[in-house]
C-alpha cells in the first residue's frame, strides 16, 4: 500500500476514519480519500505502512534503545510515529505540525494518544513552522508533508533540508518520506538534495519500486554523521514487505547525475496514479 503523509495546502482536504477490519482497535486517517495514517490505538508500537515501517527503524537507531529523544514531525497526521516514539522511548519531547486544523481536531476527539507523553501539535504551515525552531534543538526530524497526494515544492529543496540541519543537534536524522514512480526523476533528485546537505544519506525502498516498476514510497535518510546502513539492511530485509538500501557508491550510482533543487527550480512530487491507493 503505497500512503501519504498529511497536507499543507491552502484549502483544508476532508478528512475522515475507517476502521482497520484486520485489527481489532485499529484505524485509517483518509485525507480526500488518500491513505494518510494508520494506527493501532491498543498497540501503539505497530507500525502498518511499509514507509513508515522503515522510518521507524532509522528512529530505533538514532540512539541506544530505550534512551530519550527529541522528534519533530512535520506532517502530523494521527501522530503513527510521534505514538511509536513515546511508547518505545518514554519520556521523549515531541512536537507535530499540521496545517489542517479539522484534522488535529478530529485526531485529538477520536484518536486519544497517551496524555502522559510529551507531546504537542500545532496547526500551522511546516516549513514555517520549522524556522521558528531553535538550532540544535532535535535528534529526529520527520517530513511526512502532503498536499493531496504530492509532497509540496517548498519541502523539496537544498534549502529546506538546510533549515532541518539547522534544528538537528550535531548527529540527528532527518527522514524524509518521497512519493514517486516510473523514471524516478523526483526521487533522485530528493536524494541529490539531501546528499548536497547532508554528509550521509540513504535511500529505502521495495525493489519494485525502486526499478520504477510501480509508484511507491521511498525513505531518504540524512545526517552529519554515518548512518548505520548494515543494520538498517538487516531490518529492512526482515520486514514482511522486504525493502532495499541503497548508500555511498550504489546510491550515487542511482542519483545518476541528477542535481540538487533549490527553491527557485523546486516543483511538487509527481501525482500518483488513480489506482495507486488499492490496498
Amino acid at each position: 500500500m503505497t500512503a501519504h503523509g498529511s497536507g499543507t495546502g491552502t484549502r483544508h482536504p476532508e478528512v475522515e476514519l475507517m476502521r482497520d477490519a484486520d485489527r481489532p482497535d485499529s484505524w485509517l486517517l483518509l485525507v480526500d480519500g488518500t491513505p494518510q495514517s494508520h494506527v493501532d490505538l491498543s498497540d501503539p508500537a505497530y507500525l502498518d505502512f511499509e514507509y513508515v515501517q522503515r522510518i521507524g527503524h532509522a528512529v530505533d537507531l538514532a540512539a541506544p534503545s530505550g534512551e530519550r529523544i527529541r522528534a519533530l514531525h512535520l506532517g502530523a497526521g494521527a501522530l503513527t510515529l510521534a505514538r511509536y516514539i513515546a511508547a518505545t522511548r518514554p519520556g521523549s519531547r515531541q512536537r507535530a505540525v499540521d496545517d489542517n486544523p479539522r484534522l488535529i481536531e478530529l485526531v485529538r476527539e477520536s484518536l486519544p494518544w497517551d496524555r502522559r507523553a510529551d507531546l504537542r501539535v500545532a496547526v500551522g504551515d511546516a516549513r514555517t513552522w520549522l524556522t521558528e525552531r531553535r538550532a540544535g534543538s532535535a535528534d529526529v526530524i520527520v517530513s511526512d508533508v502532503f498536499a493531496g497526494a504530492q509532497t509540496p515544492a517548498a519541502l523539496t529543496s537544498v534549502e529546506f533540508f538546510a533549515e532541518a540541519d539547522r534544528v538537528l543537534d550535531a548527529g540527528g536524522v532527518c527522514a524524509a518520506n518521497v512519493g514517486d514512480g516510473r523514471r524516478l526523476r523526483h526521487v533522485r533528485a530528493q536524494a541529490a538534495t539531501l546528499a548536497a546537505v547532508f554528509a550521509h544519506t540513504v535511500l529505502i525502498a521495495a525493489p519494485g519500486v525502486l526499478r520504477g516498476r510501480r509508484f511507491g514510497n521511498f525513505v531518504l535518510l540524512g545526517s552529519q554523521r554515518p548512518l548505520p546502513e548494515d543494520e538498517l539492511t538487516r531490518r529492512a530485509h526482515r520486514d514482511p514487505d522486504m525493502a532495499r538500501v541503497l548508500a555511498g557508491e550504489v546510491l550515487e550510482r542511482f542519483v545518476a547525475g541528477a542535481a540538487p533543487v533549490h527553491d527557485a527550480a523546486a516543483k511538487d512530487s509527481p501525482a500518483p496514479p488513480d489506482d495507486v491507493f488499492a490496498r
